[in-house]
């Protein structure tokens, strides 16, 4: 009989479960439940175990929000809970929370050829480290380092590191947001919100009103070729992508390679491919023959939080990835 555990993505918004075959990883019966329909994690889970077959007693549930201790208190959502408790009243064996970039992260291991779009750089190399990020709503950081036959996941929080600029446009950048909000981390420029602040500084620069727009209507309009500003801003934002996942490559020499998770850039890929992303990956001066070994992958995976979930618990139960 097939041995079945939980796994979850969970969001402020949405929570997706599935089911993940022990033995091999697979993924399969996904569903999505608005959070908002539930009162708690525990309710949605087990209005999904209800509608299964299959016995389970194992399950990983990545969440976003930061996981520290045993009461998860979630960031974007009122649901909150205690782990140990979840785990008695649901008659779980293992029941890991864990945060959904750790999942992704976990993820990368798994994902085949077709699973990735290589950015230039030589072939991986094995068992080395690996960096992760993702521009989304946040930027979500994290590394993967392999020790003793086992992925570790590396959580931090290194989208909010000082954003550097390397240019005088950057420059100019910075000083438009610094004038705005203070403290300006990588986040404020690198996510979705990120690049209307981007679109905002450069018309302010340029002492013009800016328009109140969306992400999506700044990427549409640069797409479009409709709105000069537009494009200059998405092209700095691909471009300081690859400063920072260049810096990201140079804090663990990530020669496992360096891996773009999901977030808006799928959505402007062919921009992106001829953006001036990998030449500023490999913009590190003295550096630069070190970084320019190192691939970058685009993840173009939909399920990588469940895929991830299932790899951490598959090893937490004893597997080898």
């Amino acid at each position: 009989m097939t041995n079945y555990a939980l796994v979850g993505d969970v969001g402020g918004t949405n929570a997706r479960l599935a089911l993940c075959e022990v033995e091999t990883g697979s993924i399969s019966h996904t569903k999505t439940f608005l959070t908002s329909d539930y009162d708690s994690l525990e309710a949605v889970i087990r209005y999904y175990l209800g509608e299964q077959k299959s016995e389970v007693k194992d399950g990983c549930i990545a969440i976003a929000s930061p996981i520290t201790e045993d009461w998860v208190d979630m960031t974007n959502h009122e649901w909150a809970f205690s782990t140990r408790k979840m785990k008695t009243t649901m008659g779980f064996n293992h029941l890991e929370i864990i945060n959904d970039f750790t999942a992704v992260s976990m993820a990368i291991p798994m994902l085949k050829t077709e699973n990735v779009i290589q950015f230039g750089g030589s072939e991986p190399m094995k068992d080395k480290p690996i960096a992760i990020y993702g521009a989304g709503t946040g930027l979500g950081v994290s590394h993967l380092i392999h020790v003793d036959k086992r992925w570790i996941s590396l959580p931090g929080e290194g989208g909010h590191i000082d954003f550097a600029a390397t240019s005088n446009e950057e420059n100019s950048i910075l000083e438009v947001l610094r004038a705005e909000m203070g403290h300006v981390s990588a986040e404020r420029v690198l996510s979705g919100a990120g690049l209307v602040n981007i679109y905002r500084a450069i018309v302010k620069t340029d002492k013009r009103v800016p328009e109140n727009l969306k992400p999506k209507d700044v990427s549409e309009r640069a797409l479009a070729e409709s709105c000069i500003d537009c494009r200059r801003a998405l092209s700095l934002f691909c471009v300081m992508m690859g400063r920072f996942g260049g810096n990201l490559a140079l804090n663990l020499g990530t020669f496992g390679g360096v891996y773009i998770a999901g977030g808006i850039v799928p959505r402007f890929l062919e921009f992106f491919k001829s953006s001036g992303f990998r030449a500023a990956f490999e913009d590190k001066g003295r550096f630069r023959d070190y970084v320019s070994r190192i691939p970058v992958y685009m993840v173009i995976h939909d399920q990588l939080g469940l895929l991830g979930a299932g790899a951490h618990l598959r090893q937490q139960l004893g597997s080898i990835l």
